[in-house]
C-alpha cells in the first residue's frame, strides 16, 4: 500500500520521493518558518497507476498523452489510500490545497530545482473538502500527461513519460491578502527586494487575475507602485472565483511599508537558509500574520544577449551618406592594410595580429549603404596596443564615445612599461615621416600618364601600390597616436597653468609655422582666384559661364599664359582634393577640371587673397601669445608651453600632410578604376564607365584576371545600383546603434523615425575653435553638393566637414559643427580662414533651422539663436 508521508518521516525531505516543492517546505517547517501543515502522496503511488512508455513520434506522443491521461484518471486508487486522504484532510482543518509536483530524478533535476526551474505544468486545486481530496489527487496524477506538459519535455530532449508526480495535501490558510516576493530583483539580479501583492488569494497574483501593487525594498527604503484595485481572486462555494475589491480597499496600498519590509525580510531569511536567491509565495491572514506557502530558487530573466556596437561618428567626414560597392571595398582594404601596419609598428606581435585577423577584416561595415565603425572590433584590436590606455580617453572622444568607461589605474600601470619603447619610436618619427613623404611623392610622379596604360598595367600598378600601403601607411597612424598623447599632455598642462581658457589659447598657438599640404592647396586656390580677379573679363566668365567651358579656355591660353600655367599647376598638384574625395563614385578635379572653376567662384567674389589669409593667421597667433602672457606670467612656463605647442604644430602638420597623401591615394585609385571602366565599356561588358562604382575592386579586376563568379557585370551593376538608390532615399541611421550579435546585421537595423522637434534652447555650447563674433543667417548643410554661393554671408551649420568643403567655407562667415575637436579639419580651417568656428555642438543641425539668425562666438564656444 502507498502510505501517506506525514511530518516526522525523513522521506518528506527527499526530492526524489516528494519533489523539491514539498521537500523544501518541510525543511522550512523544521527550521521554524510558518509553513502550513501538509502530508504527501509519494511518487510510488503515481508509478502504480502510470502507463507504459510511448513511441518516439511526436504525433504519436501527443496521442498517447491524451490516452494515458484518460487511463490514469480512470485507474483505481491504491487500497486504503482514499480513506487515509480523507482522514488527513479532516485533521488538517477541513479545507485543503491539493498540489502536484514533478519529482526530481537521480541527478536532482526536477520542478523547482536549484539549477533548473523546470516548469511542472501540472494541476493544483484549492479549497478542497475532505471527501473530494481523493478525486483531486487522481486529477493531479493525470495532469502529468497534460499534452502541453508532455510536449514541453519532448522539446527539452527528455522522455515524454519522464514526468512523475508526488501530490501534497496542505492546510488551506484563509488569507485576505497574498504576495509573491523575490529576495533579489529577478530582472537584473540587483540586491533589491521586489514584491507583487494583491487582495485575495495567491492565484490572483500568480495567474495575473488580480490587480497588483508592486513594492521595491532597498534596505529600509520602500517604494510602492500602487494601482487602483478592482479585481481579486477569493474563496467561493465551489472554489476560487474572481470578485470585486471592496471600494474602501481599492486605492490604498495592499501592504504598508512595515509589512512590505516584513515580507522582504522573510524572503531574505529564506534565501539565507537555502544559500541562494529565492522566490517565495505567501498569504496574510486577517490578523496580519504572514504565512509562507511556497519557496523556490529565483528564475532570473536571461541576460541581455550581446549586441554589436556601431558608430559613424567621424567616419562620415570621409564617407558621408551612401557609399557604393567600389568605395566600400577599397575603404575596407585601406583599414585592413593601414591598421595592420600600425599595430605592428606599435608593438603588437604578428602572432597576436593573426589571432585577431577576423576583427581586422571587419573594422568597418556597410549598414544600409552607410559606412560604420564596428566598435567591438576596434576595441579588441586597439586593446592589444601596450600603450592604448594612455590615449584611450582622447581616442574615445574622437570616436564619439563620451559615455565610455575611463581606463582604470591598473590599466594605466600596465601600460607604463611601454613608454620607453614609444619614446624610442617618437625619436625616429621625424625621419620616418620624411621617408614616407619622399616615397609617396616619388610614387605619384611615376603614375603620370596612366590614362595611356593597358588594363594589365593598371591592375599591376594598383596591386603594387596597395601592397606598399600595407607596409608603409602605418606610420601615418602612429603619428595620430603621438598627436593624441601630445595633445593630452599639452592640454592638461595648459589647464593647470592657464585655466579655463586653455582651448582658446592652444587653438591660436597651433597657427603659424611651416605650411602643411592642405594649407598649401588652399592658398594655391586663393592665389589662382587672385589672378582670375585681376582680369575683369575672366572674373565675369568664372561667375557666369559654364565651368567646363571656362576651364578649357583658361588652360588653352585664351586668358594669358600666366593664369594658364597657374591653373595647370594647381590641377597637377592639388587635383585630387575635392568634396568627398575618398568616395570613388565621386569625380575629383582630375576627372572633371571644371570643378576648379566652381571652387574659385566664391573666392573671386569674396576678394580673398593669400596675403590676407596669412595676415589673419599671424593675428590669431599673436592674440594667443598675448593671452598666454597675460594668463601665465612665468617666462619659464611659457617656454614650456611654446615648446609643447611647437611639437603639436609638427604633429598636426604631419597629419594634414599625410591626409592629403590619402586623398592622392584614393585619387590614383579612382584613376585606375575609372580607366578600367572605360576599357570594360570598350569591351562591351559595361554600358558606361560610371558603372564601376557598383562593382567591388576585385570584381573589376576579376573581369581581366578570370576570377569572376558572376560574369554578367551588367546584371550585378543593375541590382546594386537599385539597392544604392533605394538606400539613399531612406533617412540616415543613428550615429550610434547596435545590432544583435548572432543575427545577420541587416535583420537588426533599427527602424528609422523622424525625430520630434522639441523646444529649441536659446543657446548652444560647443568647443571654441576660432575666435570672433558674427551674426548671420544659418545655412544648414546636410549634403555639401550645393552651390557655394548659397553659403555666402551665412554661417555654415553641419554635422562634420572634410577638406572638400573648402569652397563652401571660403564663402561663409562662420561655422558650427556637431562633431570635431581642436585638432579637427573644421577647427584648423576656421582658424586658417579667420572665421568664428565652434565644433562639438550636439544636435546643431536639428536645433538650428536653416535661415534662422544666429550669433556665433568662436572664443566662448557659444551659439545663440536670435529672435526672428
Amino acid at each position: 500500500m502507498a502510505a501517506l508521508i506525514r511530518p516526522g518521516d525523513t522521506r518528506l525531505t527527499d526530492a526524489t520521493v516528494v519533489g523539491h516543492k514539498f521537500a523544501r517546505q518541510q525543511r522550512l517547517r523544521e527550521a521554524g518558518f510558518t509553513v502550513p501543515d501538509f502530508v504527501c502522496v509519494p511518487v510510488s503511488a503515481f508509478d502504480a497507476v502510470a502507463g507504459p512508455r510511448p513511441s518516439t513520434s511526436d504525433d504519436d506522443v501527443l496521442y498517447w498523452a491524451r490516452g494515458s491521461k484518460e487511463a490514469i484518471a480512470a485507474a483505481p486508487m491504491p487500497p486504503g489510500l482514499a480513506g487515509d486522504l480523507v482522514s488527513a484532510a479532516e485533521e488538517l482543518g477541513g479545507l485543503v490545497a491539493v498540489r502536484a509536483c514533478v519529482v526530481a530524478d537521480e541527478h536532482g533535476d526536477g520542478e523547482d530545482g536549484a539549477t533548473d526551474a523546470f516548469a511542472g505544468l501540472t494541476d493544483s486545486f484549492l479549497y478542497v473538502r475532505p471527501a473530494d481530496v481523493p478525486a483531486a489527487v487522481v486529477r493531479c496524477w493525470a495532469s502529468a500527461r497534460n499534452p502541453e506538459s508532455v510536449a514541453y519535455r519532448v522539446r527539452r530532449g527528455l522522455a515524454a513519460d519522464s514526468a512523475r508526480v508526488a501530490v501534497g495535501v496542505q492546510r488551506m490558510v484563509l488569507g485576505t491578502r497574498s504576495f509573491v516576493a523575490f529576495s533579489r530583483d529577478p530582472r537584473t539580479g540587483a540586491p533589491t527586494g521586489v514584491i507583487a501583492a494583491a487582495h485575495g488569494i495567491g492565484e490572483g497574483v500568480v495567474q495575473e487575475r488580480a490587480d497588483v501593487d508592486h513594492f521595491t525594498v532597498d534596505g529600509d527604503a520602500v517604494h510602492a507602485d500602487v494601482v487602483v484595485k478592482r479585481r481579486m481572486v477569493t474563496r467561493g462555494p465551489d472554489g476560487p472565483f474572481a470578485a470585486e475589491v471592496p471600494a474602501d480597499l481599492a486605492d490604498a496600498p495592499v501592504l504598508s511599508d512595515d509589512l512590505a519590509r516584513q515580507v522582504n525580510d522573510l524572503a531574505a531569511k529564506v534565501a539565507a537558509f537555502f544559500g541562494l536567491p529565492q522566490d517565495i509565495e505567501g498569504t496574510i491572514t486577517a490578523d496580519g500574520r504572514v504565512h509562507l506557502v511556497q519557496a523556490r530558487p529565483i528564475v532570473f530573466a536571461p541576460p541581455e544577449p550581446p549586441r554589436v556596437p556601431w558608430s559613424n561618428h567621424n567616419i562620415t567626414e570621409s564617407f558621408p551618406g551612401v557609399s557604393g560597392a567600389l568605395t566600400y571595398s577599397q575603404a575596407r582594404e585601406f583599414y585592413k592594410l593601414a591598421f595592420h601596419d600600425a599595430y605592428r609598428r606599435l608593438g603588437v606581435s604578428e602572432r597576436r595580429l593573426a589571432d585577431k585577423k577576423h576583427h581586422i577584416d571587419r573594422m568597418i561595415g556597410l549598414l544600409d549603404g552607410r559606412v560604420y565603425y564596428r566598435l567591438d572590433a576596434w576595441f579588441a584590436l586597439h586593446g592589444q596596443i601596450p600603450a592604448f590606455p594612455l590615449v584611450r580617453p582622447w581616442w574615445e572622444q574622437s570616436m564619439g564615445l563620451d559615455d565610455a568607461e575611463p581606463p582604470t589605474r591598473a590599466d594605466i600601470v600596465r601600460a607604463l612599461p611601454s613608454v620607453p619603447g614609444l619614446l624610442v619610436r617618437l625619436a625616429e618619427l621625424r625621419g620616418s615621416v620624411r621617408g614616407f613623404l619622399h616615397w609617396w611623392d616619388s610614387l605619384v610622379e611615376r603614375a603620370d600618364g596612366m590614362d595611356a596604360w593597358s588594363p594589365e598595367e593598371l591592375i599591376a600598378f594598383h596591386r603594387g601600390l596597395w601592397a606598399q600601403v600595407g607596409e608603409r601607411w602605418g606610420i601615418t597612424l602612429m603619428n595620430s597616436v603621438y598627436l593624441l598623447s601630445w595633445a593630452t599632455a599639452t592640454s592638461a598642462l595648459l589647464r593647470r597653468w592657464v585655466g579655463a581658457d586653455d582651448k582658446r589659447i592652444i587653438g591660436g598657438l597651433l597657427l603659424g609655422g611651416a605650411e602643411n599640404r592642405s594649407v598649401l592647396g588652399v592658398r594655391s586656390a586663393i592665389a589662382l582666384a587672385e589672378l582670375v580677379a585681376a582680369d575683369p573679363v575672366l572674373a565675369t566668365r568664372v561667375q557666369d559661364d559654364p565651368a567646363d567651358e571656362v576651364w578649357t579656355d583658361i588652360v588653352g591660353g585664351a586668358h594669358g599664359r600666366r593664369v594658364a600655367r597657374a591653373a595647370a599647376e594647381h590641377l597637377r598638384r592639388y587635383g585630387d582634393r575635392a568634396l568627398h574625395d575618398l568616395k570613388l563614385e565621386e569625380p575629383s578635379p582630375r576627372q572633371r577640371p571644371g570643378m576648379v572653376v566652381e571652387m574659385l567662384r566664391p573666392m573671386v567674389r569674396g576678394g580673398l587673397t593669400v596675403a590676407d589669409s596669412r595676415a589673419r593667421e599671424r593675428a590669431a597667433r599673436a592674440d594667443a601669445e598675448a593671452d598666454l602672457r597675460q594668463r601665465c606670467p612665468s617666462p619659464a612656463r611659457r617656454r614650456v608651453i611654446r615648446a609643447l605647442a611647437a611639437g603639436l604644430r609638427w604633429f598636426v602638420k604631419t597629419r594634414e600632410d599625410t591626409r592629403y597623401c590619402r586623398s592622392q591615394l584614393y585619387g590614383l585609385t579612382r584613376q585606375v578604376l575609372w580607366r578600367l571602366g572605360d576599357h570594360l565599356v570598350e569591351a562591351g561588358r559595361l554600358d558606361e564607365r560610371a558603372d564601376v562604382v557598383d562593382l567591388t575592386v576585385e570584381e573589376v579586376f576579376g573581369a581581366y584576371d578570370g576570377t569572376l563568379i558572376d560574369s554578367d557585370l551588367r546584371a550585378v551593376v543593375a541590382r546594386r545600383r537599385a539597392e544604392r538608390l533605394a538606400a539613399a532615399s531612406r533617412p540616415d541611421l543613428d550615429a550610434r546603434l547596435s545590432t544583435a550579435y548572432d543575427r545577420p546585421v541587416v535583420d537588426g537595423l533599427p527602424a528609422r523615425v523622424e525625430a520630434a522637434v522639441g523646444e529649441r534652447p536659446a543657446e548652444l555650447r560647443g568647443l571654441p575653435s576660432s575666435k570672433g563674433v558674427v551674426r548671420y543667417p544659418a545655412r544648414v548643410v546636410l549634403d555639401p553638393s550645393i552651390e557655394p554661393e548659397s553659403c555666402r554671408d551665412h554661417i555654415i551649420v553641419a554635422k562634420e566637414t572634410d577638406p572638400g568643403w573648402l569652397f563652401l567655407m571660403t564663402a561663409a562667415r562662420g561655422m558650427v559643427v556637431e562633431r570635431g575637436t581642436l585638432l579637427s579639419h573644421t577647427a584648423i580651417t576656421g582658424r586658417l580662414l579667420g572665421i568664428p568656428t565652434v565644433v562639438a555642438v550636439p544636435g546643431a543641425t536639428s536645433l538650428i533651422e536653416d535661415g534662422a539668425m544666429i550669433e556665433v562666438d568662436g572664443a566662448a564656444g557659444t551659439v545663440r539663436l536670435l529672435p526672428g
